[in-house]
């Protein structure tokens, strides 16, 4: 059967190619995952695109999800309450000022494949990709350009890799790789990735997200064609992107570049602040006084300089644990890091309060050993 389909060009409908029909295919599977996982929120599911939106509720369902707003909905079964419903939905992105272009209620309850198709990437792109920001975006970038761009930059100086598009770009594999390994470079063997097939980089990468709670939205399948679905690797990328620890604006972070420097600094200064305190807990807890006025005397005013001089400094040091750590907790939240035990701001702040109880018994034992001497 000869794949190429000739329509009435007095239609205005492009010719349907092999490629064409692949590329919907790709998308209607991408979008129905993509939706799924966040109808999976309110306990729904859908089987087929084109027939289970045609009634509008998924439809509804799946904007109350992405938005947080609550819409009416017709509860009857008839051709009449499906355009309603469908309507609903389509109002509310409009009020939300989505552009929706050339599609109208009776065409998603006619189950009509190219404008439902339409109407989810429309929805995909304002929900999912339009919040996507990027440190050295400049103003009149797009979403798509956006999404690029962070790409480009996480995958900077990967041998081998090139982010130049949407499509041939991510064929084998090897930027999906790249991304991961950014974010956990424990999960992924960056050394093999060079001398595997297109099919064994993507199922390691699509597995290696999946457990870090990236839908499967693509198989490699669907990636190692020789023009891979833009719109169906946009979605993925999106969601790998939405994935990962991100530095909020105006927030001191550590981006995925600097997180291990910045982790060796936390531990030693973890380290040495800790050895620190235990080494004068064991002077404060020390009661062999001298029995010299003198002695005794300067043992005193030792023990003032320490309280007022040394006991700030290593205070600032500990407020500079607790800020590094709060710019390291996305990265031990999110497997990075792993935090051995006695490594959070918590435990040195225990150590620190048994400093300054021995700190008080000291100087509770020493007044009364200077007064008397």
């Amino acid at each position: 059967m000869a794949w190429k389909l000739k329509i009435a060009s007095s239609h205005g409908k492009p010719d349907r190619t092999r490629s064409g029909y692949e590329r919907d295919r790709v998308q209607k599977k991408t979008f129905t995952k993509w939706i799924n996982q966040h109808l999976l929120k309110v306990r729904k599911h859908i089987n087929d695109l084109y027939e289970d939106l045609r009634d509008g509720h998924n439809l509804i369902s799946l904007l109350e999800v992405l938005s947080g707003d609550t819409l009416p909905r017709e509860r009857g079964r008839m051709r009449f309450h499906r355009l309603q419903n469908v309507q609903i939905a389509l109002d509310y992105l409009k009020r939300r000022q989505v552009k929706l272009v050339n599609i109208r209620n009776d065409d998603i309850t006619d189950g009509n494949p190219k404008l439902t198709l339409g109407l989810i990437w429309t929805i995909i792109l304002h929900f999912q990709i339009s919040d996507i920001h990027v440190t050295g975006e400049s103003e009149d970038m797009t979403a798509k350009e956006r999404l690029l761009f962070w790409s480009k930059q996480i995958t900077d100086g990967y041998v081998g890799v090139r982010c130049d598009n949407f499509t041939t770009s991510w064929r084998d594999g090897r930027l999906f790789n790249a991304i991961i390994h950014k974010y956990r470079p424990d999960l992924v063997d960056i050394s093999r990735v060079s001398t595997q097939t297109n099919r064994s980089n993507l199922e390691q990468a699509f597995t290696v997200a999946e457990q870090l709670g990236v839908a499967r939205l693509l198989d490699p399948e669907d990636v190692d064609v020789q023009s891979p679905d833009e719109k169906s690797v946009i979605t993925y990328v999106s969601t790998l992107y939405d994935a990962f620890p991100k530095v909020p604006d105006g927030v001191d972070g550590i981006s995925p570049n600097d997180v291990d420097i910045k982790w060796v600094e936390y531990q030693n200064m973890i380290k040495y602040l800790s050895q620190w305190i235990k080494h004068n807990v064991a002077i404060m807890s020390d009661r062999s006084f001298p029995n010299n006025p003198v002695e005794i005397k300067a043992l005193y005013t030792q023990y003032l300089q320490f309280k007022e001089h040394e006991i700030p400094l290593k205070e600032n040091d500990k407020t500079k644990i607790q800020n590094l750590y709060k710019m390291l907790e996305m990265w031990i939240e999110f497997g990075r890091i792993q935090l051995p035990p006695g490594h959070h701001p918590n435990d040195v702040e225990k150590e620190w309060g048994k400093l300054i109880v021995a700190m008080l018994e000291r100087e509770k034992s020493l007044r009364p050993e200077l007064e008397r001497l």
